[in-house]
């Protein structure tokens, strides 16, 4: 059970039928332009993947980071350490449903018409995965990128599915890396 949810986290970056929130923060003076290097480092998070999804998610970040120019290395010095660390939570999800005006007896004695609807609520519990990247400087060992995507799960997704909510969810996590240059005046 416990290795089915840390699977899901993964579809925290992109199902069907839920907004996807995304959110990034940098280091404000960094040089993102100096970097061309970067190695995968060991996360010492609770929940651990599957070696498949593992890998899934590497090959998709990795993918993300060709485009942005920068170049995977397993030996040597590199000038970044990736690290990500998935997790998920339960959350209780209230829905409310609304009739609006019915047709009953009215306010006096004498008449019936419209009053007050019917106003009903149901919970139920919902699962949320959350994806964090954290991007170092291995020269300065600083965090100088950290991204996070969050998603409501769905539990019946199939796993060819899986992998391109994966792919999905790492173009749009990444999307923001390496923040833009601001324009001085």
């Amino acid at each position: 059970m416990k290795l089915r949810n840390t699977i899901l986290a993964l579809t925290c970056l992109t199902t069907a039928g839920f907004a996807q929130d995304v959110r990034y923060n940098y280091a404000n003076g960094t040089d993102f332009s100096q970097y061309k290097t970067y190695k995968w480092g060991q996360s010492r998070a609770a929940e651990k993947l599957d070696s498949i999804t593992d890998r899934q998610l590497r090959d998709a970040v990795d993918a993300e980071m060709t485009k942005k120019g920068l170049v995977r290395q397993e030996e040597g010095r590199t000038d970044l350490l990736l690290v990500y660390e998935p997790s998920t939570r339960n959350e209780k999800q209230i829905t409310s449903f609304d009739t609006g005006w019915g047709y009953g007896r009215g306010w006096g004695r004498r008449w019936s018409g419209y009053g007050p609807g019917i106003t009903t609520a149901e919970t139920s519990t919902i699962r949320v995965g959350e994806f964090a990247l954290d991007i170092y400087d291995r020269e300065k060992h600083e965090l100088v990128w950290r991204g996070v995507a969050s998603k409501t799960l769905d539990p019946n997704m199939k796993p060819e599915k899986w992998q391109k909510t994966i792919q999905a969810g790492a173009e749009k996590l990444l999307k923001n890396f390496p923040p833009p240059v601001k324009k001085q005046s």
